[in-house]
């Protein structure tokens, strides 16, 4: 070993130099095999495999080490001019600067898909408050690297923010504002992740499968996907039809037009009439029977809920008599089924009673008119 060392004395100092540059990159390369090959591997079992993010976060947390032998054992290569020794050293410290707040990222990042992972997420999503944490992180980051490189100290690059404010909210006003939205629908339990919501002013209208701080995704029941910029959820009116859902029941409100001129009292010569066809008594009391309770025996229409049949204000179409009730299902394919039975029978028994129903004269309509004139 003595001779060793004396033969390294005894070279020129440029030699020296390269050696000693090689057995610190030796050194660092060999600590960062051994964490990321063996230490890692060893621990590897013990990790969450569901996912690769706290494999990125222990990752990151190893390329400390060997930034740090570099750091620490650069003074001891022999040789060296002094600014070598300072920019190498600045930047092995910026370069751990990077790694620990990239660490901190994706440790963030895995402790909310942990979170995600619980029932309570769907509720209390967190992804827009984990996100500004990690600006937060990237932030500092970024002066602690700066004030490294430049040898300086952070407290003098944070006095030079208060002349830069005004250019940071601008820049950062988005950020600000999504932050605040993301508070504002968190706390007041304004969206969820699997709501229904309809924005007609972004085009939106289907299922909320995202949220995080600065955007919304919205897939469409055609399949599309609608981004909206979290603030606009505060400062634009949509509509989030989850208490329909909640509740158990979708509303049926749509109406049947008749036409005016086929209403009128039932006199009391047809009365008589009709009493005289015996075969048709049975008939015609279970019709009025059936007619009365259709809505309130329909078996698919919700207990506990509005039921009406109202008339609406009469117009150059007709009189609108107006079904307002509720379905028993929130299922979009079994709530049509349900309104296009009730309308079934509605439209066919409206002749039962003398009545029309007003429809826009069509082109056979008027093609008839000529043909019979």
């Amino acid at each position: 070993m003595d001779t060793l060392i004396t033969f390294f004395e005894e070279q020129a100092p440029w030699v020296q130099s390269l050696v000693g540059l090689a057995a610190l990159i030796a050194a660092s390369l060999a600590v960062n095999y051994v964490l990321k090959h063996v230490i890692l591997r060893v621990l590897a079992p013990y990790l969450d495999r569901s996912t690769k993010t706290i494999d990125k976060s222990a990752a990151w947390a190893a390329t400390v080490a060997p930034l740090m032998v570099i750091s620490q054992g650069i003074r001891l290569v022999p040789h060296l001019p002094e600014a070598i020794y300072t920019v190498i050293t600045n930047v092995a410290q910026a370069l751990i600067v990077i790694s620990v707040a990239m660490a901190i990222v994706k440790a963030l990042a895995y402790g909310n898909e942990l979170y995600e992972r619980l029932p309570r997420s769907k509720n209390r999503p967190i992804k827009g408050f984990v996100q500004v944490v990690k600006i937060i992180v990237l932030c500092g980051a970024a002066i602690i690297m700066i004030s490294v490189l430049i040898d300086q100290s952070p407290l003098l690059l944070l006095s030079g923010l208060g002349a830069i404010t005004a250019v940071l909210l601008l820049v950062f006003k988005d950020t600000i504002l999504s932050l605040v939205a993301s508070v504002q629908l968190t706390s007041n339990d304004m969206l969820r992740v699997g709501d229904w919501i309809e924005m007609p002013s972004m085009q939106a209208d289907g299922d909320v499968i995202d949220i995080s701080l600065h955007t919304v995704k919205v897939q469409n029941f055609d399949k599309t996907i609608t981004t909206i910029p979290t603030h606009r959820l505060v400062s634009d009116a949509y509509r989030n039809w989850r208490g329909m859902s909640e509740s158990g029941g979708r509303r049926i409100k749509r109406s049947i037009v008749l036409d005016q001129n086929s209403i009128r009292f039932l006199s009391d010569e047809e009365v008589v009439d009709l009493k005289k066809f015996r075969i048709l008594k049975p008939y015609l009391a279970a019709k009025r029977d059936e007619i009365a309770a259709y809505l309130k025996w329909h078996p698919r229409i919700g207990e506990g809920f509005t039921l009406l049949v109202r008339q609406l204000d009469p117009g150059p179409q007709g009189l609108p008599i107006q079904i307002y009730c509720f379905a028993d299902t929130t299922a979009w394919g079994e709530y049509e089924d349900i309104q296009a039975d009730i309308f079934d029978h509605l439209l066919a028994i409206v002749p039962e009673f003398g009545l029309t129903v007003f429809q826009e004269p069509s082109g056979r309509d008027f093609a008839a008119l000529g043909s019979s004139r």
